[in-house]
């Protein structure tokens, strides 16, 4: 029996070397792992990547994204010089700024006059937002005119035309430039021009008087007074800012006043169409 059994596991063994019988199990445990990672490793039909249609080419880097390179020889030219010319600007007025508020040096004394011409008046340096005591104060701007119609010659009343700008101010999202800063610009620029007996103090001093008179017809020739305007005249009421409630400071808030001279308007000082009609009354005058 013990070789019966021993006979019948040498033929077993015999017939699992000879016929592949246990060496044939890890083979076949191998090939169903192969079989198993090949068909995961296949994706469905439906994942399977197409190639790109000729209707639908690949853009070619070399050729995207170039910028100006990518335009033709004319147009590479122009953006060329476009390029130079707000680059030579922007150098232009950041050396003039910085003239223009540097202190006093040799370029400043020579040049002086036209740094002066670039910056006055669109780019004027203002630090009073940053300044230690800022304005305290408020100023309006009042005018009144000398029409002469046919009852005669009369004086009409002080208009404030600060307050009219206020009133354009007031409650709008988005202010007027022109209703913020023209007329106080205007103001400040004739009265840093002018001393306390208003004579100029330099020479832009007929300058801001023909700005300021400018203005000021300006905002009369919307009103209609039923006659010519011959004659302007203008005042600052500036009157001290009241201090809060909890303040002991005692601040007089009583308006001061500046008058100035009485001027005689000419058609440079009116808008175009009113002085198209100012010099035709004149010439229709003069032919009588």
């Amino acid at each position: 029996m013990i070789d019966g059994e021993r006979g019948g596991m040498d033929s077993d063994h015999d017939r699992s070397s000879a016929g592949g019988g246990k060496g044939a199990w890890p083979q076949a445990l191998n090939r169903s792992a192969e079989a198993r990672e090949t068909s995961e490793a296949i994706p469905p039909d439906h994942a399977v990547p197409t190639p790109p249609t000729p209707s639908s080419p690949v853009p070619d880097p070399s050729v995207t994204g170039r910028g100006i390179a990518g335009l033709s020889t004319p147009y590479q030219v122009v953006a060329a010089l476009a390029l130079s010319l707000i680059g030579l600007l922007a150098c232009t007025q950041v050396a003039m700024v910085f003239l223009h508020v540097a202190p006093s040096n040799t370029l400043t004394k020579e040049h002086g006059k036209t740094v002066d011409r670039w910056i006055y008046p669109e780019f004027e340096q203002n630090w009073k937002l940053f300044a230690p005591n800022p304005l305290q104060q408020n100023v309006a701007v009042h005018v009144r005119a000398e029409v002469v119609d046919a009852d005669g010659r009369r004086t009409t009343r002080w208009m404030n035309l600060t307050h009219e700008d206020a009133k354009g101010i007031r409650g709008n999202l988005f202010p007027s430039h022109v209703d913020q800063n023209e007329l106080r610009r205007g103001w400040d620029f004739y009265v840093n021009s002018h001393d306390s007996e208003n004579r100029p103090n330099g020479l832009r001093g007929d300058l801001s008087e023909r700005y300021v008179r400018r203005i000021a017809m300006l905002r009369l020739s919307e009103r209609d007074y039923g006659g010519t305007i011959e004659r302007i005249q203008l005042r600052s009421a500036t009157s001290s800012i009241a201090p809060p409630p909890w303040s002991t400071e005692k601040i007089s808030t009583r308006p001061a006043y500046r008058v100035l001279p009485w001027w005689t308007v000419t058609p440079d000082d009116l808008p175009e169409d009113a002085a198209a009609q100012y010099r035709d009354a004149a010439r229709a005058e003069a032919n009588q």
